[in-house]
C-alpha cells in the first residue's frame, strides 16, 4: 500500500546505522540511534502496528536515548597511551 514510503524509510535506516557505528563521537553516536528508533517507530506506524510503534518511540527512543546521554556525560575521558 506505502510500499514507496517505507522504502524510503528503509534506506534512511539503513544510512542513520552506518553512521551511528562509523561515527566517533558518542553524543552524536547516541542520537543518530534515536533518530534511527523514532524512524522505525514512524516505520512500524505506517506498517499499521501502532502500538508497536508507540512503545518503541518511548522505550527505544525517549528512555534509552536519555540514559545514554546521561551515561555519557558521568564518564570522563581519558586518553590511551
Amino acid at each position: 500500500m506505502h510500499w514507496e514510503l517505507e522504502l524510503v524509510f528503509f534506506s534512511i535506516l539503513i544510512i542513520l546505522a552506518l553512521v551511528a557505528l562509523t561515527v566517533r563521537n558518542l553524543l552524536t553516536a547516541v542520537v543518530m540511534l534515536n533518530v534511527f528508533s523514532f524512524l522505525s517507530a514512524l516505520l512500524y506506524v505506517v506498517m499499521g502496528a501502532v502500538d508497536v510503534g508507540f512503545t518503541e518511540a518511548v522505550v527505544g527512543g525517549g528512555i534509552t536515548g536519555v540514559f545514554l546521554v546521561v551515561l555519557i556525560f558521568k564518564t570522563t575521558r581519558r586518553s590511551v597511551d
